[in-house]
């Protein structure tokens, strides 16, 4: 989530309009057709898995290809096919399923015809530190938005409208929505409305320990912990027929939906020849499951059960435990309805044709009781008779915790909602990095009939006062068609 909005922010391409000379003739919006490639790698580590209820290896690293074509209709008319996938590994999501069974002897399947299904389960072991080969390591996300424009002969309205479609092994969404754009005071001054919803649905994945408990209808003697044995805190063996056994709260997931609505209104203003100011207001309103089911949760209150190597309980939560995991005691729950209310500010003032200064500044509230406030500048710098540019840039991020955050075995399970992932906590960040970009206005290199038209390449780096850190690499290049 949080990684895929900062790697977007990222990559986002540029985007040219033309304007009309009511003397001489209409000038096409977009003279010919363009496309742009990009590319970003992202990788991470951390301490606060949040699959694993708040701690353990939060290493993960993602690759994202896309294609974005801008196809002119005719002078006035554009449709853009934006298409790409994001395809990552991940440590803490593959302790969805943390059980090893290796070491194992003689034979056991549950006939579920699913991913709990193991030789044995005699020698089961895990840990929250390290990655299992659970079927969640790897997993693909591959999203389509198609979006059509049309700008007026004055070119002072526009309007456009969208559809989208993503899919993941665990949810699908559908996407639509449109806007309109009207410039006024000889285009200096520019207003925009736009709206979005987006229809999602869940395929819930479990933690294998809760999914397969209610499998076996409640019962820890059939399938899965069958042939398992539970530990307690001092590293007993426990009684599954007691009434104190473990069990986990709550229960699966009925309504899987999940409803997004969202509403923009911006303000663009050119204060002088050198300086312009852009504000921004949205509204999002989300309804349905709005926690994922991959998330531990553990309580305070309730005693602590382990599926492994009892020697190694002392040090469940250091990463020398290798091979012991404590099962989890219900899934992240989180109300059904959340509304979200940022306020945004843009100032780009350029100081001459070298050198630019673009500042932004973002303030978020939700009624979860999070409070977000960015900060950013850049730098642009261009040189080589305006073909290059680097920019130097620095972002500031800090927010307050939701009001159902916990760490770690920090909840009452007597709560209504709860949650240990740490995006969802108080902390701070920052990131900083450097870009390059090069253009060349005639396009004079051609590659497979179409016309070289910039490279962008840009390296930044995050790191967040929670212990996550991140490296996120991008490159884009753009072709116009001759």
């Amino acid at each position: 989530m949080n990684k895929l909005l900062l790697i977007t922010s990222l990559i986002l391409p540029v985007l040219f309009y033309g304007q009309a000379d009511q003397n001489e003739y209409k000038k096409r919006v977009l003279e010919t057709a363009e496309v742009d490639y990009v590319m970003s790698y992202y990788t991470q580590d951390g301490t606060h898995a949040s699959v694993t209820g708040g701690i353990g290896t939060e290493k993960l690293e993602d690759i994202t290809p896309t294609f974005i074509i801008a196809l002119p209709l005719n002078a006035d008319d554009v449709l853009t096919i934006d298409a790409g996938i994001s395809a990552y590994s991940s440590a803490s999501s593959s302790n969805l399923d943390p059980f090893d069974s290796s070491g194992a002897s003689g034979g056991y399947d549950d006939d579920d015809d699913d991913d709990d299904d193991r030789a044995s389960y005699a020698g089961v072991s895990g840990t929250p530190w390290y990655a299992s080969s659970g079927a969640s390591a790897q997993d693909v996300w591959s999203g389509v938005t198609v979006n059509y424009s049309h700008t007026s002969d004055s070119r002072d309205f526009s309007w456009n409208t969208q559809a989208s479609f993503a899919n993941e092994y665990d949810y699908n969404s559908v996407g639509f929505g449109g806007g309109l754009s009207q410039q006024f005071n000889e285009k200096n001054t520019s207003v925009s409305l736009s709206g979005l919803v987006f229809l999602d649905n869940w395929n819930p994945k479990y933690p294998t320990e809760i999914d397969s408990y209610y499998e076996a209808g409640s019962n820890l003697n059939n399938g899965f912990f069958g042939p398992i044995d539970i530990l307690d805190q001092t590293g007993a063996i426990i009684n599954k027929n007691d009434p104190n056994a473990w069990r986990p709260n709550g229960g699966l997931i009925v309504n899987t939906s999940r409803k997004t609505y969202s509403g923009s209104i911006n303000f663009s203003q050119i204060l002088s020849k050198n300086l312009q100011l852009l504000l921004s207001v949205d509204i999002v309103r989300q309804q349905g499951w709005l926690a994922n089911p991959m998330q531990r949760v553990y309580f305070s209150d309730k005693p602590n059960f382990y599926v492994g190597n009892p020697s190694s309980i002392p040090n469940y939560e250091t990463p020398q435990n290798t091979d012991v995991f404590q099962l989890g005691d219900d899934i992240e729950r989180l109300p059904s309805v959340r509304t979200k209310l940022p306020f945004g500010a843009r100032l780009n003032y350029y100081v001459n044709a070298s050198l630019a200064v673009r500042t932004y500044f973002r303030y978020y509230q939700d009624d979860w009781g999070l409070v977000s406030q960015t900060a950013s500048i850049e730098f642009p710098v261009k040189f080589g008779l305006g073909k290059f540019t680097l920019y130097p840039n620095y972002r500031y991020f800090t927010q307050t915790a939701v009001d159902y955050f916990a760490p770690y075995e920090g909840h009452l399970s007597t709560s209504d909602f709860y949650t240990s992932d740490y995006d969802l906590s108080a902390f701070s960040s920052h990131q900083m990095g450097l870009g390059f970009n090069y253009t060349d206005l005639f396009a004079q290199l051609k590659f497979l009939g179409f016309g070289f038209k910039s490279l962008d390449v840009r390296y930044n780096y995050y790191d967040r006062s929670d212990g996550l850190n991140a490296h996120i690499t991008s490159m884009g290049v753009k072709f116009v068609m001759d």
